[in-house]
């Protein structure tokens, strides 16, 4: 079954300027007369960056740029640009990026260009509608574990991404920013999330190894080559790439690993493959990397409770977005909800300090 194309009709509110855009591609070289035809449609199963495929001449293009009002951190397309244009010289997995630019006046913000990485995305809804049975989980887990585990043993040395972070002290900064951004982003009232902010202050990794991660890494943010589930060709969304404890990139992708055994809210507001037959269970996953990647994998509450609280942030900002009027996306005005919801999930994990099975 081919792959739908994930783009629709760019938003209002959100189209490009493309008279600008064409003479930026032809400028870099990317076309040959900008009188060329150019069609743009928008990607729509993202919840950040605005992405956008641009087709002409023949050629496709995806570009990336900053979503409108934007909160100060994060969003940092010329930060994303480098991570791939170096990564690509040491790293098969990442689409080849081709132009940056932080004029705001070609399109009114900073953005950059790549190419577009044909393949599977396996989101909620592609899953489902490909009806993929059971034990294909097992192989399309796999692949997806390995990929993981060889970004986070990539030599960022050799990529000349060391300057990309500051890993000393990094779980610190993470408990205390991503705290500091949900109280800057906060609609309501929700009592876990201040427990889990406290919590987490309290029981902290003091120690721990670094390496680059990802921070963002779940299915729909890989492209599978084909429905033999075996290649991963490229990894997608580099926004928050940094260094710090992999084990931090761990814990994200657990909370995002939604299974058959959670509960229907919990289903509902993180919809994701993974709640198919024959996926792994979170600590199936955990065993399973800990084992290719030979890390000692220990204080497991504590960062799939991050993981869950950092989402939790970045539902709250986006609906904070959505709330102020700054887009009218539908898909965001439930947002403080799903927010809610995994503050209270990832208080329940601490109360019984397990990662499975916490309703």
């Amino acid at each position: 079954m081919p792959e739908k194309e994930a783009t629709r009709t760019v938003r209002k509110g959100e189209e490009l300027h493309e008279q600008n855009l064409k003479k930026f591609l032809l400028q870099h070289g990317l076309i040959r007369d900008e009188k060329s035809e150019l069609i743009v449609r928008q990607f729509y199963h993202g919840y950040s960056n605005l992405t956008y495929l641009l087709k002409m001449e023949g050629k496709e293009y995806v570009l990336r740029r900053p979503p409108f009002a934007a909160p100060k951190r994060g969003h940092n397309m010329g930060r994303e640009f480098k991570v791939l244009h170096n990564l690509h010289t040491v790293f098969d997995k990442t689409p080849r990026p081709y132009a940056y630019s932080e004029d705001v006046a070609i399109i009114g913000a900073p953005f950059y260009l790549m190419n577009k990485v044909d393949g599977i995305i396996l989101t909620a809804n592609e899953a489902r509608d490909r009806k993929i049975p059971a034990d294909e989980f097992k192989t399309i887990a796999g692949t997806w574990l390995d990929a993981f585990v060889e970004l986070h043993e990539v030599d960022y040395k050799a990529a000349g991404l060391e300057s990309l972070g500051k890993p000393e002290g990094y779980v610190e900064r993470q408990v205390q920013n991503w705290g500091k951004q949900y109280l800057a982003a906060a609609t309501e009232e929700v009592p876990a999330a201040h427990k889990v902010m406290a919590w987490m202050e309290s029981h902290q990794p003091q120690k721990y190894k670094y390496s680059l991660i990802h921070n963002d890494y779940k299915y729909d943010n890989v492209v599978f080559v084909d429905d033999q589930w075996k290649k991963i060709a490229a990894i997608l969304d580099w926004e928050m790439c940094t260094l710090g404890d992999p084990l931090m990139d761990l814990g994200t992708s657990l909370g995002y690993w939604t299974t058959a055994a959670d509960a229907d809210f919990m289903k509902k507001g993180l919809p994701s493959p993974t709640t198919m037959a024959g996926n792994p269970s979170r600590t199936e996953i955990v065993h399973q990397y800990a084992l290719k990647s030979g890390r000692d994998v220990q204080n497991l509450t504590f960062y799939f409770a991050y993981g869950l609280f950092k989402i939790a942030v970045i539902a709250q900002q986006i609906y904070y977005r959505f709330k102020h009027g700054h887009t009218a996306d539908p898909r965001f005005a439930d947002l403080n909800n799903v927010s809610a919801l995994l503050c209270n999930t990832a208080w329940q994990a601490i109360q019984k300090n397990k990662i499975d099975e916490l309703y």
